[in-house]
């Protein structure tokens, strides 16, 4: 087996003592001359040689590191989470360690205690936790810091979400200004936290406006692609003018399902969705939904948590971030 290149290797070719390329490879080059920094870094290229990251989280007594859970790995919207969070900790030297939970009590534990295991400094959780209490519990006497996004559970702690009860309320009065009473919403069979807001402000919107929802028209199902499309029969069967799906990859299955019962968007039958994933705009006709930030989530979420690492008492955090409404061509007026 090959014999890994170690700092002592690399001190030997390069004529200097570890000492000394130790404090160069740690942002401490300006204490040596140019000569020997760029002979150092030029051998270290042509050597291969990593630091080793056990000896380096001895020293500095922190490994640099981010836990990050989420639900869904699929859904195009934790995608934008993950790239915002990201790229603000490599800006700021962490490294994220990512787990996709797939909505799973079990797997959600035993990424929980790899985090801790793998000595995360903290942990960025958007999954639907089942219990938050005990999974405060551990981190708490592990001395690992959280903040919960989008799907959490709200607790008193650090927190970015957006406000789904003012983009559920957007969507409604969207599509009442567009004449459409009868509507039919596609929701979770189990709706967390953030998407029962979303569902309440749609809601509540069509009550204030007179034309309140009956409840068969709201239609439950699994929160994909799938989903939406399996729920579409039912919907329709409720003859509505419109669907909601409460999130777009569920409007997206949906669009399938109203194209094999022979019925076109938005000419016979309207749809919206929300998040703005990437999707929504190359689909025809493109999704009108509501935008949320979800990148700017992510580097919220990463800029906060490493400020509780870096200070356990910095007062608690909550940044609440804008949606708005993006109107494109799946809505018709029938006014």
């Amino acid at each position: 087996m090959t014999k890994k290149v170690t700092i002592t290797d690399l001190a030997a070719r390069a004529q200097v003592s570890v000492t000394t390329v130790s404090q160069i490879l740690n942002g401490k080059a300006a204490r040596f001359s140019s000569k020997t920094v760029e002979k150092v870094k030029q051998l270290q290229k042509e050597m291969g040689y990593v630091p080793d990251f056990n000896a380096q989280s001895l020293i500095r007594k922190s490994g640099r590191t981010i836990g990050v859970i989420i639900p869904n790995m699929n859904n195009p919207f934790f995608s934008r989470v993950l790239l915002g969070i990201e790229t603000e900790a490599i800006k700021q030297d962490y490294v994220p360690l990512i787990f996709g939970s797939n909505n799973s009590q079990s797997q959600e534990t035993h990424y929980l205690f790899e985090s801790v295991r793998r000595a995360a400094d903290g942990m960025i959780i958007a999954s639907a936790v089942s219990d938050i209490n005990y999974i405060d519990n551990i981190l708490n006497q592990n001395g690992i810091p959280y903040i919960l996004i989008d799907q959490a559970p709200v607790v008193k702690g650090d927190r970015v979400d957006a406000n789904n009860q003012k983009g559920g309320a957007l969507l409604a009065d969207y599509l009442i200004k567009n004449g459409h009473t009868d509507v039919a919403v596609v929701c979770a069979t189990k709706p967390t936290l953030n998407l029962q807001e979303r569902l309440a402000g749609f809601v509540e919107t069509y009550k204030n406006n007179g034309t309140p929802i009956p409840e068969d028209r709201i239609i439950t199902t699994e929160m994909t692609k799938k989903g939406g499309y399996a729920a579409t029969k039912a919907a329709l069967a409720t003859k509505p003018t419109a669907i909601f799906g409460i999130n777009d990859e569920v409007a997206i299955g949906v669009y399938r399902g109203l194209e094999e019962a022979g019925l076109k968007i938005p000419s016979d039958i309207s749809v919206v969705g929300y998040d703005d994933i990437d999707l929504g705009e190359y689909i025809s006709p493109k999704l009108t939904t509501v935008h949320q930030p979800a990148f700017e989530m992510g580097t919220n979420a990463a800029q906060m948590i490493i400020k509780r690492i870096e200070d356990h008492n910095e007062p608690i955090q909550q940044v609440s971030l804008p949606v708005s409404l993006v109107e494109r061509d799946s809505v018709r007026a029938i006014n």
